[in-house]
């Protein structure tokens, strides 16, 4: 029920964002003009702050503290879902780049975090909910090796950041296991479009090149490869987390109707030019 002198819109469906940092804020706000927002984190006092915020703008907001390296605490994002009647749109934002974490890390946040959640709040979707994954342009390079690829393909596995490791070897860096992440993360899309498909809804990956977010500011004092990537850039700008935040609105809605099972690449050009040389 309406509450008066609040902006609480209960009439509204529900926007489930599992990440509050900038980029997760910025789409959640932009979710907020059509739907009520649950913010998910595993810092509960940032997802609360994010929420009091968003609150104080007029936007239905709430906030659920979520670690999605732990079953259970992801059991308690389904169940804060359950009680607000299930979800229309899912975008899970979550991610860690890598100057963040090491290997393991990555992997069980970027890919197997991803994946159990999909899996959780799957059985609450409802007739055109969606289901928004954000992925990387680098999950556009070569696929991984056949036998990385194979293991790839239950991201949801609990012995699954060991079992890459062990394939990988030395290779088993943060260098590698953030590309392997997104590449799963969009193969794991393409593999869940028929089970979500099966409740009339849809899942998707949306792949932002060079972003201009705090995340991304670190990765280019750290990485002079990235540096290089932007000189490339055909459009000569990193791309605004709004611009990010106008294609999920767009993913998560009726417009999209038809759109699922795959990736949405807004890189301004970027992986053309690679490929270019």
């Amino acid at each position: 029920m309406h509450v008066i002198g609040t902006s609480a819109r209960p009439d509204l469906p529900l926007a489930v964002v599992v990440g509050a940092g900038a980029l997760g804020m910025a789409i959640a706000r932009r979710l907020a003009l059509g739907h009520r927002v649950l913010l998910a984190d595993v810092n509960g006092a940032a997802a609360e702050a994010g929420a009091a915020q968003m609150r104080a703008e007029g936007c239905d907001a709430g906030a659920q503290a979520c670690d999605v390296t732990d079953p259970a605490s992801i059991t308690g994002l389904a169940s804060a879902v359950s009680e607000r009647g299930g979800f229309r749109a899912l975008v899970y934002v979550a991610g860690l780049s890598p100057s963040a974490a090491e290997f393991h890390a990555i992997i069980r946040v970027n890919l197997m975090g991803a994946a159990r959640v999909c899996a959780a709040l799957l059985p609450l979707a409802r007739q055109d909910s969606a289901a928004v994954l954000i992925s990387s342009l680098a999950a556009h390079g070569p696929a991984p090796a056949a036998e990385v690829a194979a293991l790839l393909r239950d991201a949801g596995a609990e012995d699954l950041a060991d079992r890459l490791a062990a394939a990988l070897g030395e290779q088993a860096i943060p260098q590698r296991a953030y590309p392997l992440s997104k590449w799963g993360m969009n193969l794991h899309v393409r593999r869940q479009a028929a089970a979500w498909g099966q409740r009339g809804a849809r899942i998707v990956s949306l792949s932002p090149g060079l972003i201009a977010t705090p995340m991304g500011a670190l990765e280019f004092e750290k990485s002079p490869g990235k540096r290089a990537m932007y000189e490339k850039s055909p459009l000569a700008r990193e791309c605004t987390m709004l611009e990010i935040a106008d294609v999920t609105e767009f993913l998560v809605s009726r417009r999209a109707s038809f759109i699922s099972g795959t990736d949405i690449l807004v890189d301004g050009g970027l992986a053309a030019a690679l490929a270019e040389g």
